[in-house]
């Protein structure tokens, strides 16, 4: 186990280590930008859009639909605490209807 967290740790500090030396291009920083986002997106969207293992869009679907207003909420207020807060509030309350 102790072996397996410091090959872990070698690997992602071998990364921060690098970036300080090397200079990667203008594009390629932009890139980097948005990796959390999209990797938030990854792990999150699945979970919104299967319900019970089955694929579900429709409005009996509380996390679809619990997440969908944490999107506008995210777009119009910019704000991360807004749109987590409001989203599990919004979908305890479909979850309880």
């Amino acid at each position: 186990m102790v072996a397996a967290g410091l090959i872990t740790f070698t690997i992602r500090f071998s990364f921060i280590f690098l970036l300080e030396r090397v200079s990667m291009p203008s594009w390629f920083q932009r890139a980097l930008h948005y990796v959390p986002a999209a990797v938030l997106a990854a792990i999150i969207l699945p979970e919104m859009v299967f319900e019970q293992g089955q694929f579900d869009l429709s409005w009996h679907n509380p996390q679809w639909l619990a997440g969908c207003a944490a999107v506008l909420i995210a777009f119009f207020t910019r704000s991360m605490l807004w749109t987590v807060c409001s989203g599990l509030v919004i979908y305890l309350l479909l979850h309880l209807l």
